[in-house]
């Protein structure tokens, strides 16, 4: 008989003891008489609900898998009805291709590629000004496939099939109130946007810069270039200016959209600033309530200035492999890896949205993310290819303004960095808010752990979350989940339809924890690298010349679901962003008190998103003060870098371990942490 729990256990976690007694027995009867997880949805439908205190969805979810092998994977806290199942979109395609099963439909879609994306493109409405002849060209190897032969397109036209007097982005300033743009509205200013770059003389195929909070404007500005046929550089507006200026060099963009300051938490945090000190080229720069709180360059406009009047724009139809965007994604050796993505990668990112995320026409999604990460451009893309609405909050996420905004704009796809999660669990600013409209969760970025899963899903009564895995050079996920199968926390239950991955040990065969590779070809996956050799990037020395290296960890679970065990090298996920020990050693190691630095990424023994750990040799004859030393280190970084990689521990040493040809061995320096951290735990 499994454990019963008593009238004092729910009393402690904060329910009326009235209430308390009301519920015990039904606890209690189902415990006895139901199987786990059984009595787990029924707990999660009938008994728990978003205003009780996690700690009594802890204790009932404790209670009920406290026999639960979690060497098979976690247990499932979401089980898809069959109702539920055939809402989806994922079903309406399995009926038209007559597919009895979900994995029946990732092998069809793994060995019918070309047919699959021609079927997400038909899906999709896809537009053309001159149709493809052949959907994949793969005469030059699977490296360079020719996606979409002899077509012309320009992605933005697809973007506004949905009623002009639809809801295209809801949006809110810090401390403001909802105010909607239509899809007429937003295809009209970025029309201004594109004829604006036509009048100051740009043509097709120049680079134009972003940094930029994301909100309406931004969006606009990010459509009208691609509609004009230049193309995007995405820089994020929280980088140091030697950051911005390295992006802008690499790119050789030739103008640059800012914003006067960006205002967060009551804070107002220059950025036109940043930008004239990184020695940006002409810059176009927006300011807070319409008006500009600095001067401007001589050569620079305001957004008054530069907007053209003209509502019409006819777009500019390109080669299906022409750039839309420059993103950024760091490598190992310290300099960024400049990735374009093309007419077609916009596809992928809708695919992922129409079919992993469920997206509907109508729905109301919601990423607190960034022009300069891909999940800018990718909710852009998964929200206006699939007739959705974008939800963009102006303000901090991490407080309750940002989840009363979920909840008055009736988002339905909330999409979240793990350490987001953890901040609302610890102070608890969530509880209590109606998320009753959201129909799934989705999370990326980072490793999550189990429990703030599990607390995320609580707060919308119990809704699944899609695990979601990928990169910049991927134009979405390669691992993922589902609203047709069970949702386990922080387990991904599949390879992203249209590909498919391996697993391999350290000697190069197949294991069921690996490295991973991607089966190529897919839409999404880049061919070409700005500043780098692609090929030896992605495809020099694999196990086979049939896969692409990505650089995760990944363990295949016996219940056939992954858990992911963050990156194979050095390249370290911070706050959801990808940053190589050497660019942060390179920074530390320009301070007066520092001889040498290593910088690692260790996960807490529960598991969860990534902390930083710098391991430091200080200079000869000086003091050591570790608090003033970490001050000194954190603040080179905030400035240097980026304010969001929080240093967790600093650990000084006498000699850094290294190997005979004098590397730093930072796999050392993980397993030693590791093992102090499990001697003091």
């Amino acid at each position: 008989m499994a454990k019963q729990l008593s009238l004092e256990q729910i009393v402690n976690c904060g329910v009326n003891e009235t209430i308390a007694a009301a519920i015990l027995s039904q606890i209690n009867h189902s415990l006895a008489s139901l199987s786990a997880i059984e009595c787990w949805q029924y707990f999660s439908r009938e008994i728990l609900k978003p205003n009780h205190s996690f700690s009594l969805h802890e204790l009932l979810y404790q209670t009920v898998f406290a026999e639960w092998d979690v060497d098979r994977g976690f247990p499932p806290v979401w089980i898809p009805s069959q109702e539920q199942i055939q809402a989806t979109n994922i079903a309406a395609l399995m009926d038209e291709l007559n597919l009895a099963s979900y994995s029946e439909l990732h092998t069809w879609s793994v060995k019918n590629r070309a047919e699959f994306w021609e079927i997400i493109i038909r899906r999709l409405n896809i537009r053309f000004k001159e149709k493809y002849t052949q959907i994949v060209d793969l005469s030059q190897g699977i490296e360079s496939p020719q996606w979409l032969v002899d077509a012309r397109m320009n992605i933005v036209e697809s973007c506004f099939q949905a009623p002009q007097n639809e809801a295209a982005i809801i949006f809110q300033p810090e401390g403001g109130s909802l105010s909607i743009l239509t899809y007429g509205e937003l295809e009209a200013l970025t029309n201004r946007v594109a004829n604006s770059l036509v009048n100051l003389g740009f043509s097709l195929g120049d680079c134009l810069a972003i940094a930029m909070p994301m909100n309406a404007e931004s969006v606009a500005i990010y459509l009208g270039i691609i509609k004009a046929g230049c193309v995007v550089v995405s820089i994020a507006d929280s980088l140091a200016a030697e950051e911005i200026a390295t992006r802008l060099q690499i790119s050789k963009a030739k103008a640059i959209f800012t914003q006067d300051y960006i205002l967060r938490a009551g804070k107002q945090l220059p950025l036109y600033t940043k930008v004239i000190d990184a020695e940006a080229p002409k810059a176009i720069v927006l300011g807070n309530n319409s008006s500009l709180s600095v001067k401007l360059r001589q050569q620079d406009l305001s957004w008054s200035e530069f907007l053209s009047s003209k509502e019409q724009f006819e777009a500019i139809a390109v080669h299906p492999h022409a750039y839309t965007n420059i993103l950024f994604s760091s490598g190992t050796t310290g300099k960024p890896k400049a990735i374009p993505w093309t007419q077609t990668t916009p596809i992928k990112c809708a695919m992922d949205g129409h079919l992993h995320q469920d997206i509907h026409p109508g729905d109301v999604v919601a990423w607190p993310t960034n022009l300069g990460w891909m999940m800018g451009p990718w909710l852009i893309y998964a929200s206006l290819l699939d007739r959705a609405t974008i939800a963009l909050y102006y303000g901090a996420p991490t407080g309750r303004e940002f989840g009363q905004f979920v909840r008055d704009a009736r988002v339905t796809m909330l999409g979240v960095v793990p350490s987001l999660v953890n901040t609302w669990k610890t102070s608890s600013c969530m509880q209590g808010l109606d998320w009753s409209a959201i129909k799934a969760f989705s999370s990326t970025g980072e490793c999550s752990t189990p429990n703030d899963m599990l607390f995320l899903m609580s707060l919308a009564g119990y809704k699944p979350i899609i695990e979601y895995c990928g990169g910049t050079e991927i134009g979405g996920g390669y691992l993922t989940g589902t609203l047709v199968q069970p949702c386990a926390p922080s387990t991904f239950t599949t390879p992203a339809l249209g590909l498919d991955l391996a697993i391999v040990d350290e000697n190069g065969y197949p294991a069921d924890k690996g490295e991973v590779f991607i089966i190529p070809p897919s839409i999404g996956l880049s061919t070409e690298l700005l500043n780098k050799d692609h090929h030896q990037v992605y495809f020099a020395d694999t196990p086979s010349a049939t896969l692409r290296r990505h650089g995760d960890q990944i363990e295949r679970l016996p219940n056939s679901y992954y858990r992911a065990h963050g990156r194979v090298d050095d390249t370290m996920n911070l706050s959801g962003i990808k940053v190589s020990s050497t660019e942060i050693e390179q920074v530390l190691n320009t301070l007066e008190e520092v001889c040498e630095t290593a910088a690692i990424a260790v996960s807490p023994p529960q598991g969860g998103p990534s902390q930083l750990v710098i391991y430091v040799v200080v200079a000869p004859q000086v003091q050591t003060d570790k608090d003033r030393l970490m001050t000194s280190l954190q603040t080179a970084i905030k400035q240097h870098l980026n304010p969001l990689f929080k240093i967790r521990d600093l650990v000084i040493v006498e000699i850094l371990p290294r190997t005979a040809s004098n590397k730093v061995m930072r796999r050392v320096l993980r397993d030693r942490y590791r093992h102090y951290v499990n001697q003091i735990n």
